[in-house]
Parts: C-alpha cells; structure tokens; sequence
C-alpha cells in the first residue's frame, strides 16, 4: 500500500507569491521605465504634464527622469517655413492661398509671402497651454493675413509693386515680429514674394516704369553734354589766358633772340648780325 504524499500548502503559497511578485515586477518595469526616462532630441522641447495640468519647466535636450504617470509632448523649436502662395500647392494650403489685400487707392492686389520663425523654447509650455500644437493655423497665419493688410494698406499699388516694395517689406517684418513674439514665437524673416496686380494697371505701371527709365538716360546723356561742353569752355578760357599772357610776355627783341639762339645749333647756317633800325646785313670794315 502507497504511502500517501504530504502537500506542504503554506510553500506553494509562498512560491505562488514570489512568482506574482516577480511578474508584477517585470510587468511594472516593461510598462512604467519608458516613461520614467525621457529622451528630448535636439531641436526640440518637451512639454510635460500630469493630470492634465502643464508643467511650466520646458524639457531641454537630453535624457530626463519623470513620474511615469505624465505625458511629455515633444515641440519642434528649429526653423521652419510658413507660405502663402498664388501657385498651387506651394505653400502649406493645396490651392491658391495668396493674400489679397486693398492698396492706398483701394485697389485689391494678391502677395505671396513666406515667413520664417521658430518657436521660443522658453515660451513652448505657455504655447503649449494656450493654443495646443496647430500654433501655425490659430497664431501664425491669422497675424501674416493682419498684417499684411495693415501694411500695405498704407501703399499706392505702383509702389508695392515697384520701387518701395523693400520699404513695406521691412514694415511688414517689424509689425510681424512684435505680435508673434507676444505669442511665444520668434519671427526670424519674412520674404515678400511677388505682388500680383490687376492686369491692366500692370501694364499702364510697366509702360510708366519704362518711360521714367528712358527719361532717366537722356536726361543722364544732357547732363553729360552739358558737363563736356562746361569742360570744352574752361579749357578754351584756359588757353586763351595762357596765349595771351605769353603773347604779352614775349617782345620783339626776345623772339628775335629765340631766332638766333636756334640758328646757332644748326650745321652750315652763318649769322649775319643786322641793323636794328634798318634791318640791313652790318659788316665790320675790311681792314680794321
């Protein structure tokens, strides 16, 4: 007869426990190291909360330590590019998403622009907090369209087109950079593109472009004539002053001496010295 099989139950129970212990372990380290380190990769921020309150500390490049429990939100903070553009599909719109805006006179006329900026690293957790990740549909675009609209409004359409488009350009960046930097955003340049005016005050511009240009190179061409001929007049003064301070200087006496003084360096000419009052050869008498 088999003897029977003594069941310890108090070690089963203990090994029972050990194991749920070590596979809660491991089930806590799987799940919870992850989030317990934090990896931010450079050029970018993060943005950490708990219990849906934003932490106002930016995360900065490099490996964090954190409660498992929060979410970190990762923020770009390098450069990037926002384009307004009439060409399809050129900027961030599939259509056509010019800006149009009403001149001076009231003409409407379309721009394309491309503004270049990148998020304060400083300001990622109050962006974050206040607008969410779409900061470029709720913050940037909004103030582009604004501005644009302030600025040019103070410009006849021929000059954005042509000659003071660099003014307004610089206006539109000033104004720009004010109002995004209110909102956490550091604008770094804006590019105004092209400028697209109606079709027929294009033309009637290019005409007067071109006629301002033409007056321009004769009026250059007269003020050159002008200058040669001033030139020509004194260097004319010039030498009549000269001709007739020598014409006083030299005598008769003087140029007859220049006359001798020449003939003596000539081979086979003889001097044969005259009277003064008679111009007549004077010879010394033979003999004496």
């Amino acid at each position: 007869m088999a003897e029977p099989i003594n069941i310890d139950a108090t070690k089963i129970r203990k090994k029972f426990t050990s194991f749920w212990k070590f596979f809660l372990l491991l089930f806590l380290v799987v799940v919870f190291v992850p989030k317990l380190l934090v990896t931010i990769d450079a050029g970018e921020t993060g943005v950490y909360s708990l219990f849906g309150k934003v932490k106002d500390k930016e995360l900065s490049s490099g490996l964090h330590i954190v409660n498992p429990l929060g979410v970190v939100t990762r923020m770009n903070i390098r450069t990037d590019e926002y384009t307004m553009s009439v060409i399809r599909g050129e900027g961030r719109k599939q259509g056509i998403d010019s800006i149009a805006a009403l001149t001076k006179e009231g003409l409407s006329i379309d721009l394309d622009i491309t503004v270049l900026y990148h998020l304060d690293e400083e300001e990622a957790a109050r962006v974050y907090r206040t607008v969410g990740l779409e900061y470029e549909e709720k913050v940037i675009r909004p103030e582009i369209r604004s501005s644009i609209r302030e600025i040019i409004a103070q410009y006849e359409a021929k000059d954005v087109y042509s000659e003071k488009r660099e003014e307004a350009n610089k206006k539109l960046k000033d104004t720009l950079d004010i109002k995004l930097k209110k909102r956490g955003i550091v604008l770094e340049d804006v590019l105004l593109r092209n400028v697209q005016l109606p079709v027929n005050l294009a033309r009637t511009i290019q005409e007067k472009l071109q006629a301002e240009q033409e007056s321009q190179k004769y009026e250059f061409i007269i003020e050159k004539e002008t200058k040669e001929k001033q030139r020509k007049i004194i260097e004319a003064e010039g030498q009549r002053e000269a001709q007739t301070i020598i014409n006083e200087s030299l005598s008769s006496n003087y140029l007859y001496y220049l006359y001798i003084k020449d003939l003596k360096d000539r081979q086979g000419t003889i001097y044969v010295p005259t009277n003064p009052s008679t111009g007549m050869p004077t010879f010394k008498e033979l003999g004496r």
